[in-house]
């Protein structure tokens, strides 16, 4: 399977962050399964005119947010992302949800800001 990655330079996001989300949701969709080898840095970056930090930036991303694990010299695979996934944004939510009651907002003040911080993310 070749992966099918397009970077446009005139995106607001930079290139590691649009191949992380690219990468993301290639693996949560399943399009991407598990244990999927990923092509090495060096490679990636020439196949998509990168630099290999830039690829190597991104895969730090996604190994630190559990979509890929790294296996010494037999490569870079795909990780069960959607468990490690929902588990790291479910104690995210919950840090905020306790924030928030702490400092005092009610119930709808905090649902509304998170609302407005997830719009801002995902309109990016």
């Amino acid at each position: 399977m070749t992966l099918r990655i397009a970077i446009d330079d005139d995106a607001a996001a930079a290139p590691y962050e649009q191949l992380r989300t690219r990468i993301s949701e290639l693996a949560r969709s399943g399009a991407l399964p598990v244990g999927h080898k990923l092509p090495t840095v060096r490679g990636f970056a020439e196949e998509l005119g990168l630099a290999a930090n830039t690829v190597a930036k991104a895969y730090r991303a996604l190994e630190s947010d559990g979509v890929i694990e790294t296996r010494g010299r037999n490569g870079t695979f795909v990780a069960a992302a959607g468990d490690a996934a929902d588990r790291k944004a479910a104690a995210a939510a919950q840090e905020y949800a306790e924030q928030a009651r702490r400092l005092g907002l009610a119930r709808a003040q905090a649902l509304s800001l998170a609302e407005d911080a997830v719009r801002a993310a995902y309109s990016r």
